[in-house]
Order: C-alpha cells, then sequence, then structure tokens
C-alpha cells in the first residue's frame, strides 16, 4: 500500500519562519462575498492574495540564490527535485556542527540526503533560531564528492548562521545540488526506501521558494 509522507511546513498568515525576515500577508483579492455580483444566485468564488519573502515555509534554494549568473527556479529539471531516492541521516539535535562522520559508509550518489535533527520540533518558537544544528564544510564537501542530488535538512539554515561565508549554499549551490530548508516530519520516515518530492513554482529570476515538500513509500 502507498504512504505519503507530509514533509512541509504550513505556511500561515503573519508566521515567521527567518527571524529578521516578514512573514507572510495571506488575505482575499476576491472574497466570497464581493464575488456573488459576478455570478448566479448560490456560486461564489475566492481568488486569494498572498505577499511574502520567498523564503518562508519549508522552501527550496536553487543555484540563482547564491550565484547570479547560475540557474534560478525555472530552471530546475523536474528529474533534480522530484521522484528522487530518498536516504534519512539522523543527528542528535543537541549536536550542533554535524560533519563528514553522519554521512561516511552510505551510498549518496544521486539521493536526495535529508538531514533528520529533530529541530522542527521548536517551530514557531523563539529556540528555533537559535543554535540551530547545521552542517560543517567538510561534510557539505564530503556530500558534493559523493554525488548527492539534493540535501535537505529539519534545521533553520543548513549553515552556521555565525559564518557569512555561508560554505554549504557555497558549495552546494555551486555544484546545482538543491537544497532545502526547515523540512519537518523526517522522524516518520525509514531511512531509505522512499521517493522525495520538493517541488516549486518555476518562477523566473527568484532563487528560493516554498514547496510542498512529500515522500512517498510503496
Amino acid at each position: 500500500m502507498t504512504r505519503f509522507i507530509e514533509l512541509s511546513h504550513v505556511i500561515e498568515d503573519g508566521m515567521i519562519t527567518y527571524a529578521g525576515l516578514p512573514g507572510p500577508k495571506i488575505s482575499d483579492h476576491l472574497s466570497r462575498e464581493a464575488s456573488k455580483e459576478h455570478y448566479a444566485d448560490g456560486t461564489t468564488f475566492q481568488i486569494g492574495k498572498i505577499e511574502m519573502v520567498s523564503n518562508t515555509g519549508t522552501y527550496i534554494d536553487a543555484p540563482f540564490h547564491r550565484y547570479e549568473e547560475d540557474a534560478d527556479l525555472s530552471g530546475f529539471e523536474l528529474s533534480s527535485i522530484a521522484n528522487l531516492d530518498g536516504i534519512v541521516l539522523r543527528s542528535d539535535a543537541e549536536t550542533r556542527s554535524i560533519n563528514l562522520d553522519l554521512f561516511k559508509d552510505h551510498d549518496l550518489k544521486g539521493k536526495a540526503v535529508l538531514i533528520h535533527t529533530g529541530w522542527d520540533r521548536y517551530w514557531r518558537t523563539g529556540q528555533y533560531f537559535e543554535n540551530h544544528p547545521f552542517l560543517t564544510r567538510d561534510a557539505v564537501e564530503f556530500l558534493k564528492s559523493s554525488g548527492a542530488a539534493l540535501v535537505g535538512i529539519d534545521s533553520l539554515n543548513i549553515d552556521d548562521t555565525a559564518d557569512g561565508s555561508r560554505p554549504a549554499h557555497s558549495i552546494l549551490l555551486k555544484a546545482d545540488i538543491p537544497i532545502v530548508e526547515h523540512l519537518c516530519n523526517l522522524g516518520a520516515l525509514p531511512d531509505n526506501g522512499f521517493k522525495f518530492f520538493a517541488v516549486p513554482a518555476p518562477v523566473k529570476g527568484m532563487g528560493s521558494f516554498p514547496v510542498r515538500a512529500f515522500a512517498i513509500i510503496d
């Protein structure tokens, strides 16, 4: 029996994904009440409106997020972000810096590598923004050299936000390896044997956008 596992946070009006960035503003462009004058009796529609920064909720980073000359969201091949063989590697949330030891002895080539830290337990709390787990430079270099197809994490950022050079973003995105941040519910996944999807709208001129990330287990 096929199972679908939700891996995305719900986007809600005003929620903060990343401290310092504004939360989304969700409202009606056309309300159901206002739509009544356009349609037959008993027929109404709602047209919604959202104003948000691209780094909202669970989102994917394309190379353009870091590099102006590289592919934006519209440049993703679907095969790079959908129906990927997935593997989950688990690190204690108390371990801030995740090094290459977590990834050794695993076949990562062509896979969506998802790092489960359990940090999503702090979503929508102040703790989420402080002392989050991240990948070290040696871990990222190992992921690149191992041929990972995509890297995701259930934490605030794949990088240490105190490091302005952002090595994980710089190395992975230069190698055309998409990054998915703010995942959730990775504890519901097996270590392997599932397919992973994280597909954004194909927007020109943007490097990050929310996704409906999910896994399929047959």
